[in-house]
């Protein structure tokens, strides 16, 4: 029984996966903030502070899923093996991950909408009422 094709497959998938992970969230994470700010009216503490929940939130979920499926149930026996072996668990965790994205990206701008109808029913009850904004 040969694991060392195993261990070195454990060596390639955990950098790689970590690696996609803060790729993603950095990139989701960073052009959120303005979607926040929208969805939040320009009050930057609470904007920020909700965005870095759930950039923690993605972070705990996905490197989570990663550790889950990283078990390799078969001993790997030569290095074609384990490319096929990676390639399936890599390729598995990339497709999940991109549904992750799509996922937090309707969060935004579902988040947003609502914002923008609870200001415009606002902005008609102020209309309708006599009041100034």
């Amino acid at each position: 029984m040969n694991t060392s094709f195993n261990f070195t497959a454990y060596l390639i998938y955990l950098p790689v996966v970590i690696a996609l992970t803060w790729y993603v969230a950095h990139i989701l994470f960073k052009n959120s903030k303005a979607f926040m700010l929208d969805i939040f009216n320009g009050k930057e503490d609470i904007a920020l502070s909700t965005n870095k929940l759930f950039e923690t939130g993605f972070y705990l979920l996905n490197v989570g899923f990663a550790l889950t499926i990283m078990e390799i149930a078969s001993d790997i026996v030569d290095s074609r093996g384990m490319l096929e072996t990676l390639s399936y668990k890599i390729g598995g965790f990339s497709i999940y991950l991109g549904i992750m994205l799509f996922f937090n990206l309707y969060l935004f701008f579902r988040g947003r909408r609502i914002s923008r109808e609870r200001s415009r029913v606002a902005a008609n009850f102020t209309v309708e009422s006599g009041f100034r904004k």
